[in-house]
């Protein structure tokens, strides 16, 4: 049997080749999310069981559960699966584009800048009794500019004659470092409470989510991991370098440009709802190829479901483990990051 199928659709008007192997992971990978999904829905102070959840999902579970599940764990539930979703298609963007096994959002700076126009906002908006004086429904939007915005600077201090991958990285880890100093810098001169209230959500969490969360960023995230998906050929022409590339037409810089304004808007929407959380970017990607291969067709699919369940796993382990205490699902992701950063230094020191 062969380990390809074909697939057509729209009457043969679109053609996939699909990977069989690929495709039964993906929907391996699929199950489990949901499966995660579910018992995160029910775990909290009040117990529900799977199957009244599902129940509560489909609009047929009792009245006094939907109310638990609908008003208060949903929203932050499928914030933290998108958020997962974004990190994970971002950091296989550009792993794929830098041809760089230890590219990620955070070592590009992209949330990095984000950081700082949430610690700017705070401090700029802040009056004598250390009260916001706008909405802090504002937030994200701070959030989204920093990261787009550092993300063209890195693009334009790294251009030469094009851009090669890495300048971008060296680039990108410099204005990282500088984005970290002001960030600390903006916290230790400011007051109390933007100290405090930046630090929380530099951390990266899910908590205070909300429907209003979920009605703006579900959409964008929908339509950018479309779009990622249906810009995989050009991953799969960028992995080769930039001679083969060119030689078989792609339009290298062109779409490098285009594949880094693609990231950033996936970290953007991702930091403006759930802060900083880090490695997501970095594992998923790698684990996502150890299971289905390099092809970016199956790697962004795969990537996206391992990244939401690490983030939903997160939250989890954050708001049950300590319970009634509930730490940031950042610390949870930086706590298995952290290590992992460091043995794929170790696997990729002689390469």
């Amino acid at each position: 049997m062969s380990r390809y199928r074909n697939f057509r659709l729209f009457k043969g008007k679109l053609s996939l080749l699909a990977d069989r192997k690929a495709a039964l992971i993906c929907l391996i990978l699929f199950v489990i999310t949901f499966a995660v999904f579910v018992i995160s829905t029910g775990s909290g102070e009040m117990k529900i069981d799977p199957l009244t959840v599902v129940k509560v999902l489909f609009g047929a579970g009792p009245e006094m559960e939907t109310l638990v599940i609908h008003s208060f764990r949903l929203p932050r539930i499928i914030v933290a699966l998108m958020v997962g979703i974004s990190l994970a298609v971002a950091g296989g963007i550009l792993q794929g584009m830098i041809r760089n096994p230890l590219a990620s959002p955070d070592v590009l700076g992209i949330t990095g800048g984000a950081a700082v126009c949430v610690v700017g906002f705070l401090s700029l908006f802040s009056d004598k009794n250390h009260s916001l004086t706008v909405s802090i429904a504002w937030l994200p939007l701070a959030a989204f500019i920093g990261a787009c915005a550092v993300g063209l600077l890195v693009y334009l201090l790294a251009w030469k004659n094009g851009v090669s991958p890495i300048r971008l990285v060296l680039i990108g880890i410099g204005i990282s470092a500088l984005m970290q100093a002001l960030t600390t810098l903006l916290m230790v001169t400011g007051p109390v409470y933007q100290a405090s209230q930046a630090n929380i959500w530099l951390t990266g969490t899910v908590y205070g989510s909300n429907w209003k969360n979920v009605s703006i960023l579900v959409p964008w995230a929908v339509i950018f991991f479309i779009i990622a998906i249906a810009a995989a050929k050009l991953l799969n022409l960028q992995e080769l370098g930039d001679d083969v590339a060119t030689g078989l037409g792609d339009k290298v810089q062109k779409h490098r440009f285009l594949l880094l304004i693609l990231s950033t808007a996936l970290i953007g929407i991702s930091v403006a709802f759930a802060g900083a959380i880090g490695f997501v970017g970095l594992m998923a990607p790698h684990m996502a190829r150890r299971l289905v291969g390099s092809s970016f067709g199956a790697l962004l699919p795969a990537s996206a479901l391992i990244g939401g369940i690490l983030v939903m796993l997160a939250d989890l382990v954050g708001r049950t483990l300590f319970s009634p205490l509930e730490v940031p699902a950042g610390v949870f992701n930086a706590g298995i990051g952290a290590p992992y950063f460091i043995y794929l230094l170790f696997k990729t020191r002689n390469a």
